[in-house]
């Protein structure tokens, strides 16, 4: 649900406000309005800040050290230090390449005499040294033999080491290297000797990146402080400023208490939607793992209606019935729990576990254990009666299944969007959308009921003409009260044409959930044969092994793609169908107070 909000309006002294945003920020529960962007030179120095410790830090976390290196102490500056020792790191790997790729073109090319090559240049037969991709070379080395004197002087894997005599214009033409080996090896033996003292500093380095990350932290707080106090609106001749923030009305208490303890006048009264206040969710702990897929398509407006309780329930149940398989969840589960000690992924551990909880519960009740049927197992023959059947009235039944859930969805969507238009709108300007809803769902109550033998046929085709003609007059008659009985007659028949085409469609779209499952064990059951193929009667040890691998490797890859799947179609149902049906609207912003990072 949406959490109520109380509007804090601030007036003081020019110059004051920093003070005030430095408070409100230990406390960490008031939202000031304020840009999320740099905004001068002062808030882009900030900003190049943060983006250069995040920079020393990612290059410290990614640069290897080798196992055994002593960490050689460094103090002062972090920031300069660490910067400097990445520098030197990055020019001292290119050094020893460029060293080595010297010392192999020396070795390659062997003794020469630069004198006589420098007489040959003066005769007009001027030698020029190549080195080419071996692969190249042998694909041209008969048409360059034709058309040059070319001697091969070494061939090797990767490279080929050649020699023209006379003019050409060939590529890969190189220089040649110092004739002094030994300046070459001592230059690289000193080289070599340096980088592993820049990788000893960068060791300690390493040590300190909490150093990094706290300066980074200070930088953070800084900007917000900085860019909230540019958001304070001078008056009186510049004498005063007036800052507004936002709060939620359960941490009222907490927020006028450091107020009244600072000291600064402010105004507090309930936020309105034309103040076009923060969202903030108030969820329970089921819920709140889902808030994140909200956030993706945007956070409702102030007076809308908060959708995570529908997504959580619903995008769980879509994405278990795409995996539809309860070894697959299994995996699942293990993946969540060893996300929990990744850091960059620790947050959506619990979504990933509860999503192969469902995927477990839902595709035991699709009888499928990595594309294995287990209701044909002994087992399970007293419980076999839970299972999804595989045919429902002659069709398939995950077919049938996904039509059902898809149907109880867009109903759902449909009252959402009704309770929301009486909320906005009042019972006399929401007729319209009450009509729909009274002639769908109930629709679709009446005919479950008739087609469960509840409810006989007299009776139903009285409830049918008695819900026909209530919801006609919301639809075609009071539709809009302010509007002429004429025009809403008009206006009815083309919202009639639009949904009774789109309702369509919106249902059938629901398919998708059983084609997902269908497909990924169609595939599964493909590799689950290919793996007895190769293992036959089992009777060859030997044989044991590439079964397993052929089985593992491939169920891998199934449940990769399956993943991917399960994710973005149940994501693409509950943002096009729920949210067109219900009416949903990303109007809103973040809640984003002023907080200790």
């Amino acid at each position: 649900m949406i959490a109520p909000m109380t509007k804090y309006s601030f007036i003081l002294l020019n110059g004051e406000q920093h003070d005030l945003l430095e408070k409100l920020q230990g406390l960490g529960l008031v939202d000031v309005t304020r840009s999320t962007k740099a905004i001068d030179d002062q808030s882009r120095d900030l900003v190049s800040e943060i983006d250069l410790v995040d920079g020393l830090i990612a290059g410290l976390e990614k640069t290897e050290v080798p196992e055994g290196t002593v960490p050689e102490f460094i103090d002062g500056d972090i920031v300069r230090l660490a910067g400097g020792m990445l520098m030197r790191y990055a020019e001292d790997r290119e050094d020893i390449k460029r060293l080595e790729t010297e010392l192999e073109d020396f070795n390659a090319w062997g003794t020469y005499d630069l004198h006589t090559l420098k007489q040959l240049e003066e005769a007009g037969v001027p030698m020029h040294f190549h080195v080419a991709p071996s692969k190249l070379f042998k694909q041209y080395k008969k048409e360059l033999n034709e058309e040059y004197p070319i001697r091969v002087i070494k061939a090797g894997k990767d490279r080929t080491w050649f020699v023209v005599a006379g003019e050409d214009d060939l590529p890969f033409e190189v220089s040649l290297p110092r004739c002094n080996v030994d300046e070459i090896k001592l230059e690289l033996k000193d080289k070599k000797k340096h980088y592993k003292r820049v990788l000893n500093r960068i060791a300690s380095a390493k040590e300190r990146i909490p150093e990094l990350r706290e300066i980074r932290t200070k930088a953070l707080e800084k900007l917000d402080i900085y860019l909230a106090g540019s958001a304070a609106v001078p008056a009186a001749e510049d004498t005063i400023v007036t800052l507004v923030g936002y709060a939620p009305t359960e941490n009222e208490a907490k927020v006028t208490a450091l107020l009244d303890e600072y000291g600064v006048l402010y105004i507090k009264e309930e936020a309105a939607v034309n103040d076009n206040p923060p969202i903030a969710f108030k969820n329970n702990s089921f819920v709140k793992m889902f808030e994140v897929l909200t956030d993706m398509y945007g956070r409702p407006a102030y007076n809308g209606f908060d959708p995570t309780p529908f997504i959580s329930v619903f995008f769980l149940l879509f994405f278990a019935l795409c995996m539809g398989d309860a070894g697959y969840g299994l995996v699942l589960i293990i993946v969540g729990i060893l996300l929990k000690k990744s850091e960059g992924f620790k947050d959506l551990a619990p979504l990933v576990t509860t999503l192969g909880v469902g995927t477990v519960i839902v595709g035991f009740f699709m009888h499928s254990f990595f594309s294995i049927d287990i209701s044909k197992w002994a087992v399970f023959e007293p419980i076999k009666s839970i299972f999804l059947p595989d045919e429902i009235g002659g069709y398939a039944g995950g077919m049938v299944l996904s039509i059902v859930v898809g149907i109880v969805h867009i109903c759902l969507a449909l009252i959402v969007k009704a309770i929301e238009a009486v909320k906005v709108k009042g019972l006399a300007g929401s007729l319209g959308t009450l009509g729909w809803t009274l002639l769908i769902v109930g629709g679709v109550i009446v005919g479950g009921l008739a087609l469960a033998g509840v409810m006989d046929s007299t009776v139903t085709k009285w409830v049918v003409i008695i819900l026909g003609i209530v919801s006609a007059l919301g639809i075609f008659v009071f539709n809009d009260p302010n509007r002429n009985k004429l025009a809403n007659v008009g206006v009815g028949l083309w919202d009639t044409y639009n949904t009774a085409t789109g309702l369509l469609g919106d249902v059938l779209s629901y398919l998708r959930l059983y084609a997902l499952g269908l497909a990924g064990a169609m595939l599964g059951m493909a590799f689950n044969d290919m793996g007895k193929m190769v293992l036959g009667d089992g009777s060859n040890a030997v044989l044991w092994i590439p079964f397993i691998l052929l089985v593992v490797i491939g169920h891998t890859l199934n449940i990769a793609m399956c993943a991917l799947g399960a994710f973005v179609h149940p994501l693409r149902l509950n943002f096009l169908e729920f949210f067109k049906n219900s009416g949903y609207e990303a109007a809103g912003r973040n809640y984003n107070p002023l907080k200790k990072q």
